[in-house]
């Protein structure tokens, strides 16, 4: 049982050995001097919410403030190789408010050692599980140095999503990682919340995950994250390029701007020039314009899967258009694309201009306006345009003809 006046002491105590008055330390945690003296006379306890950092102000540990004693410097702990279990009890606390789930196939939470996930489609005569892992990439350092953290998260389920979509697959559920040097709680709480409603957001679940603490391994105040998808699709309706043929045509779905996709280069450009991130573009600053939430288009699609309307879908990320629509073009076939047709949002026009990038340079970096492609017959052009217009824009950029190349762009890009 806690015991008010040995804590109390104890956090005078070590107060008064760092030299800190009670105004020093109250400042130091953003809270009024009222609430030291309160604790310190046994009044009251530091409330949980703000051990963690009061353990840090007085250079001990939170098991140490509870029990009201510094234990012997010999003696090793996990909390002194810098993971404190009880405060990361009470993230997992926090977490599992955002894993609660409506979704009767997740048949568990929080707390066992896998998560279990119910698989039984009576619509599905030979299901096929449809996997993929994601990290936002470079993006994610300037999102926690900017406050973009529930952001970030965003980008990563849309992109794992999107990645799914193309192959007609249903998104189910979804498994996280966050691997830090510190967990601090609302960092976490946030990143948790965010990947919960984008997840909600796709119609899937986040069904579990791991918060790995390496402070050995990973700076204080860095955040690795990753992610694990799964999906579902009838094996005879994967759709994976194999029905594309000679005279299809090639649709573009519009991005919002970079998506997760060639931020290196523009962290490359920030460096070189620094005044750039507060310039406005379209009544944006540069920063709020490239930390835009990479777009999903699963929704968009969905109501098309299934049907043999689609003969074929690329996610538009690194590599570009090129590097992309190739994967799902056959051999003996080409996507001409010409380059004129291409509706080039601001960001990319201003990248180009501030970094003397080349066109070549720029569609192989980015995805330079067009986030999808769907390859459908002629006949059924008009309607998945107008279908998927209820959501983005969508407009005709080419079409499939006979040729050696995957992809052939003709034309010039419009930059005006």
């Amino acid at each position: 049982m806690l015991n008010s006046v040995k804590v109390g002491n104890f956090i005078m105590n070590k107060r008064r050995e760092l030299g800190m008055t009670q105004q020093q330390l109250a400042e130091k945690l953003n809270i009024s001097f009222q609430a030291v003296s309160k604790w310190e006379t046994g009044i009251t306890f530091p409330n949980i919410e703000i051990l963690y950092d009061l353990a840090i102000a007085l250079d001990v540990t939170v098991d140490e403030i509870l029990a009201g004693n510094q234990k012997e410097m010999e003696g090793l702990s996990y909390s002194k190789a810098g993971i404190d279990i009880t405060y990361t009890d009470t993230i997992k606390k926090e977490m599992a408010k955002h894993l609660e789930s409506h979704d009767k196939r997740v048949l568990n939470g929080l707390g066992p050692f896998a998560s279990l996930y119910d698989i039984d489609f009576k619509e599905i005569k030979e299901p096929v599980l449809v996997l993929k892992s994601e990290e936002p990439g470079s993006k994610q350092k300037l999102a926690m140095e900017y406050g973009y953290t529930e952001s970030i998260c965003h980008d990563m389920i849309n992109h794992l999503v999107n990645d799914i979509a193309v192959m007609g697959a249903k998104p189910l559920a979804v498994l996280d990682t966050i691997v830090c040097g510190n967990a601090e709680k609302d960092t976490i709480k946030s990143l948790v919340k965010g990947v919960s409603d984008a997840c909600r957001e796709n119609e899937c679940s986040l069904v579990g995950g791991e918060t790995s603490i390496q402070p050995l391994v990973v700076d204080h105040g860095v955040y690795v994250l990753t992610s694990t998808i799964a999906g579902i699709v009838e094996k005879s309706k994967v759709v994976d390029g194999s029905k594309i043929q000679e005279n299809d045509i090639v649709l573009a779905i519009a991005s919002n701007g970079l998506h997760t996709n060639g931020y290196s280069l523009v962290c490359l450009l920030m460096d070189k020039m620094p005044e750039i991130k507060l310039d406005k573009i379209e009544g944006m600053t540069f920063i709020e314009q490239i930390m835009k939430p990479h777009t999903p288009y699963y929704k968009s699609l969905k109501d098309l899967f299934g049907k043999d309307i689609i003969h074929g879908m690329a996610h538009i990320t690194g590599g570009g258009i090129e590097g992309n629509l190739s994967r799902v073009v056959s051999d003996g076939l080409s996507a001409e694309i010409d380059l004129s047709k291409l509706k080039i949002p601001e960001i990319f026009k201003y990248i180009r201009n501030n970094g003397n990038i080349s066109d070549k340079e720029m569609l192989r970096t980015f995805n330079c306006g067009v986030g999808f492609n769907i390859v459908v017959s002629e006949k059924y052009k008009d309607m998945v345009i107008n279908h998927v217009k209820k959501y983005y824009d969508c407009y005709e950029i080419g079409k499939i003809i006979k040729g050696n190349r995957k992809v052939i762009f003709e034309n010039r890009i419009n930059w005006l």
